[in-house]
C-alpha cells in the first residue's frame, strides 16, 4: 500500500510520544510506502485533490528498561514531488487543532479525493462536523451534565446548580483554557468574560466530576471498537490531567460501563466516517470525542506491551481488500 500523512512539520514531532509516528512506523514495518505533507502543500488541480509529498524513512524506536528510546537522526525525507491524492491507498489527516480556517481548507481540498479509490482517515465533513468537545453532546445517556453557552448569567445559575463545574473551550487541545469554576469564586465573572470574549463565543459547562482525581481514561476506537486505553493522572500543581500539562500515565483495562459508551458512538462514528478517534471517560461519563488528531498509542503500548499501530494498518490493509 501507498499511505499519505498530513501532520505537521516532522521535525517538531515526538517519535517517542506522538500517534501519528506510531502509525507510520508501522505501516513501514509490514511493508508499505510511507509519504507524509502538510496542510499548506495541498492543491487542487482539475477537481482534484494533490500535495507536494516527501518519501519518509522512520528509524524504529525501541523499548529501553520502560521508556521509548529514537535514534538519532531517527527518519530520513525524500526530495519533494506534486502527487495526486488519489494515486495513495488511504490518507491519514492527522495535524494537531486549533481547527481554524488553514485546517478547514484543508479537509475542503480533501473532499476532491474519490473516497472510492482511496480511504481518508478521518472523513474530512466527519471532521468538520465533530468538534471535539459540543460532537459528545448528542450522546445523551454518556455524558454529564453540560450546557454550551456565552450568556453570563445563565452561566452563573447552572453553576450555583452544581456547586462544582469545568469551563472549556470549545476549540482548544490539550487542555488549554480549562478552568474549574464555581459562583463563589470572586473572579466568577472576569473568568466567564475573558473565556467567552465578553460573551460573543460560547463555552462548554459542565458539572464537575470528583472522580477525575482517580484519573481521565483516554480510550482509543478503531472503526467503533476499542482497541486500548490509559489513564491520565494529573501532577500535583494542576487539576488536569492531560499529558500536555505534565500528566502522568497509567495502565488500566475498559470497565462495562465504558465499552457501552463505545457502543452508544459506534454506529455514529461510522456514518461520519471517523475511522480513528480517541474517547476521553471520567467515572463512567463521556467527556470528549477526539477525532482531529488522538493520541495515546505510544503510551498503551509501553505499558501493555501492545502495537496498535500494526493494528490500525492492518484494518486498512483488511478494509481495502474487501472494498477492491
Amino acid at each position: 500500500m501507498k499511505l499519505a500523512f498530513i501532520i505537521d512539520p516532522i521535525h517538531q514531532l515526538d517519535p517517542c510520544h506522538d500517534t501519528s509516528i506510531a502509525l507510520i512506523e508501522a505501516a513501514q514495518i509490514l511493508g508499505h510506502e510511507v509519504w507524509v505533507t502538510q496542510p499548506n502543500l495541498l492543491s487542487v488541480v482539475e477537481s482534484k485533490a494533490w500535495a507536494f509529498l516527501q518519501r519518509v524513512e522512520v528509524v524504529p524506536v525501541q523499548l529501553v528498561e520502560g521508556r521509548w528510546v529514537a535514534a538519532n537522526p531517527w527518519y530520513k525525507l525524500s526530495d519533494s514531488s506534486l502527487t495526486s491524492l488519489e494515486t495513495m491507498d488511504a490518507v491519514f489527516m492527522r495535524t494537531d487543532p486549533p481547527v481554524n480556517d488553514s485546517y478547514l481548507y484543508a479537509t475542503y481540498i480533501l473532499d476532491y479525493i474519490d473516497q472510492n479509490k482511496t480511504l481518508l482517515i478521518n472523513s474530512p465533513s466527519g471532521i468538520r462536523g465533530a468538534n471535539e468537545k459540543m460532537y459528545a453532546l448528542q450522546f445523551t445517556k454518556a455524558i454529564p451534565e453540560t450546557i454550551v453557552s456565552a450568556d453570563k448569567q445563565f452561566i452563573r445559575q447552572f453553576v450555583e446548580a452544581k456547586g462544582a463545574t469545568i469551563l472549556k473551550p470549545l476549540g482548544n487541545k490539550a487542555g488549554e483554557g480549562i478552568l474549574f469554576l464555581q459562583s463563589s469564586d470572586r473572579n466568577f465573572n472576569s473568568i466567564v468574560e475573558l473565556s467567552t470574549l465578553q460573551g460573543r463565543v460560547p463555552v462548554m459547562v459542565q458539572t464537575y466530576l470528583p472522580q477525575a482525581k482517580e484519573g481521565d481514561k483516554r480510550i482509543i476506537l478503531l472503526n467503533g471498537e476499542p482497541i486500548g486505553a490509559l489513564n491520565r493522572l494529573s501532577s500535583a500543581t494542576d487539576f488536569r490531567n492531560n499529558m500536555a500539562t505534565g500528566g502522568t500515565v497509567a495502565q488500566t483495562g475498559i470497565t462495562p460501563r465504558e465499552y457501552e459508551i463505545c457502543t452508544q458512538l459506534a454506529e455514529r462514528l461510522r456514518q461520519d466516517g471517523l475511522i480513528f478517534v480517541g474517547i476521553d471517560v471520567i467515572g463512567g461519563y463521556l467527556t470528549e470525542v477526539n477525532v482531529t488528531s488522538p493520541t495515546g498509542i505510544r503510551e498503551i503500548d509501553r505499558l501493555d506491551g501492545t502495537r496498535l499501530g500494526h493494528q490500525v494498518i492492518q484494518w486498512i490493509e483488511q478494509t481495502l481488500k474487501i472494498k477492491k
